[in-house]
């Protein structure tokens, strides 16, 4: 099962406004096609931007415009059933067409794309009726093949339905943070795995996730908070969740029936050219457990006597960018910028930075090659960019676009390219990649050398 995470739902204009709008939840930066797709296909889905900081706000991948909470009735979901029956076809390809026209990121294609030219290509498409649910979904998908974007797609109900369910928490359920009026951030309960610990224990799409085994989680990241729910296979966790909006607080201990596997691995290494200790450490992947244990890893490798680091982020096609985005905070100074997001759509448009004074101090080298992507980039660009680390090896793949998913009302859903990641110095990555520093490994002092070139150009 792949680790998934969740961004604020996006919220747009409903085609057919005698139904409620159903929820788009999921925002992510899909796998790279082509030769590193099956590859990546099994490694952790790269997801947009999730938590706000000092400069970001909410989400990178979407609005975070809410829609009413309303308490669970008796009807278990069955008027969503029977208001998605009541869509038409034809309201379905265009709410379909209206994702695009809003979000899509025009150059993330390799054809004209325009907005006149988008809705010539609806008028086309809606010319005459659409027969039948089956036909609605194959205009879709060639509708969306047309725009040239190889991650821009149609997902049948069932693969929908299988990245809904996605667990990062151990417990089967997924998680979103959302804004309140004071700007506070709540945890919802996004999506559930079917009997999974969760939704057997009681917990409910919709409900508030309050605290974690006694700590109030409020305010903090979604991503943080799956990682405070992992543990040992068949321990147990404490949590307490308010039922919707209107329901009651109640309190669950619910068993864990699958833990993150850990994605670092170190060792202390003594370098004879420079009698130096260097902490090694490799990072797999980006997933719930990443920074915590990156963590632990850099505090240990620290107090037994690590003079500098080297992050291995080579073949790590990415993973969760959150856990990215957090890695690459405990480097850099408070304020330091991780990365910059653009789109059409203004909630794109952000900035996110550091917030906190960073964990170690000593110089870092970084190991990159042509599959170090999204996730890796980041923090690859993050730390260089910011005179805080090196590159060494290879360019990297060049992955810097943001897709986000969408819920259509019928259960199936569209992924679309709505933005893409700008380095700390403007750079655009996409299709690119980061050129490295050194193709080998240089010593200490001359690691140290550059690091203050660097420090010193960007202060004149």
């Amino acid at each position: 099962m792949l680790p998934l995470s969740y961004a604020p739902q996006h919220q747009r204009p409903n085609p057919c406004p005698s139904h409620k709008p159903k929820q788009q939840p999921l925002h992510c930066a899909l796998p790279f096609p082509d030769a590193l797709r099956a590859a990546a296909a099994a490694a952790a889905i790269s997801l947009s931007l999730l938590a706000g900081n000092a400069a970001g706000a909410a989400s990178t991948a979407a609005a975070v415009d809410q829609p009413p909470e309303i308490c669970r009735g008796d009807d278990g979901g069955r008027d969503a059933e029977v208001k998605a029956e009541a869509v038409t076809n034809e309201q379905l390809v265009e709410e379909a067409w209206e994702v695009v026209n809003e979000g899509f990121l025009p150059d993330a294609g390799n054809r004209p794309w325009s907005p006149e030219l988008w809705m010539q290509r609806k008028q086309d498409i809606l010319q005459g009726s659409v027969k039948s649910r089956s036909r609605a979904h194959d205009i879709i998908t060639k509708m969306l093949a047309s725009l040239g974007d190889p991650y821009t797609r149609f997902l049948s109900l069932s693969d929908f339905s299988k990245m809904s369910k996605y667990d990062m928490t151990g417990i089967g359920l997924n998680l979103r943070e959302i804004p309140d009026d004071n700007g506070s951030l709540r945890l919802m309960v996004l999506g559930l795995i079917l009997d999974g610990p969760a939704h057997s224990a009681g917990v409910r799409q919709g409900d508030e996730l309050l605290s974690v085994n006694g700590i109030d989680v409020r305010n903090k990241s979604a991503s943080d908070v799956s990682s405070m729910l992992q543990g040992p296979k068949d321990t147990f966790v404490t949590i307490k969740v308010k039922h919707n909006n209107c329901g009651p607080v109640e309190s669950m201990k619910v068993q864990r029936q699958m833990a993150a596997r850990t994605p670092i691995f170190y060792r202390l290494e003594k370098r004879d050219s420079d009698n130096s200790s260097v902490g090694y450490i490799h990072i797999k992947e980006f997933n719930a457990v990443a920074k915590k244990d990156l963590v632990s890893a850099l505090k240990r490798l620290q107090n037994s006597g690590a003079s500098y680091f080297v992050l291995d982020l080579r073949d790590n096609l990415g993973g969760l960018v959150q856990a990215g985005i957090e890695i690459a905070k405990l480097f850099l100074n408070k304020g330091d910028t991780v990365i910059y997001t653009t789109g059409r759509d203004r909630q794109v448009q952000n900035t996110i930075v550091a917030d906190s004074e960073p964990l170690i101090t000593t110089p870092v080298m970084v190991l990159v090659n042509n599959r170090t992507a999204s996730a890796s980039e980041i923090v690859a660009s993050a730390l260089h960019d910011n005179c805080k680390a090196v590159l060494v090896g290879e360019r990297t793949f060049g992955k810097g676009l943001i897709q986000s998913v969408f819920e259509l009302h019928d259960g199936s859903g569209i992924v679309v390219t709505v933005g893409k990641y700008v380095t700390p110095d403007h750079k655009d990555i996409n299709g690119d990649g980061i050129e490295p520093d050194y193709r080998r490994l240089p010593d200490l002092n001359e690691a140290r050398d550059y690091l203050l070139r660097c420090q010193s150009k960007k202060l004149s």
